[in-house]
């Protein structure tokens, strides 16, 4: 799990040739040319290769991908709704610096000390959630102007000053 990156998902498929769209949280256009593999999660943990013979971006957001294997609309439509991961070294590629999915694998530190590697981004509206395993818990920290006081990008630690008690809802039910 530590070596995958989920970057988004597969929204529908795309014409009669069995290509399918994956709507993804990368940070800019990409055609994600040169990628050979997607890992589609076909049950919770199990991630499964898909080789890939073509893409084409299709805006900011989303990419028409066309996979080995899959034909015909129908086959392709198995895959909608389907969680999408990169291995780390293909993420590292493809994701935008300045995106707020390439804080994956960051350390999140709050008053100097390590509180969670951040597992997963969730970009809201107003805010972005980092979901970090804290005490072998499920947190999630918001992250806005108020509690970012810096990300270091060189050592891959994002600085948060979070509101008091915030950490106490995940450890005292």
């Amino acid at each position: 799990m530590k070596d995958y990156f989920s970057i988004g998902k597969i929204v529908a498929s795309h014409g009669l040739t069995g290509e399918v769209v994956l709507q993804h949280a990368l940070g800019k256009k990409t055609d994600l040319k040169g990628l050979q593999t997607i890992f589609i999660e076909e049950r919770k943990d199990s991630f499964l290769p898909y080789f890939i013979e073509g893409t084409t971006a299709k805006n900011q957001e989303e990419v028409y991908i066309k996979l080995e294997g899959f034909n015909t609309k129908e086959s392709a439509r198995r895959l909608n709704q389907k969680e999408v991961w990169l291995l780390k070294a293909d993420f590292d590629k493809f994701a935008a610096k300045s995106s707020p999915i390439s804080l994956l694998g960051f350390m999140m530190v709050n008053e100097g000390a390590e509180i969670g590697e951040i597992v997963e981004v969730i970009e809201q509206p107003m805010q972005v959630l980092c979901k970090i395993i804290y005490q072998g818990i499920e947190a999630l920290i918001p992250i806005h102007e108020e509690s970012l006081e810096k990300i270091d990008k060189k050592s891959k630690r994002v600085y948060v000053d979070l509101p008091e008690g915030l950490l106490d809802i995940y450890t005292n039910p």
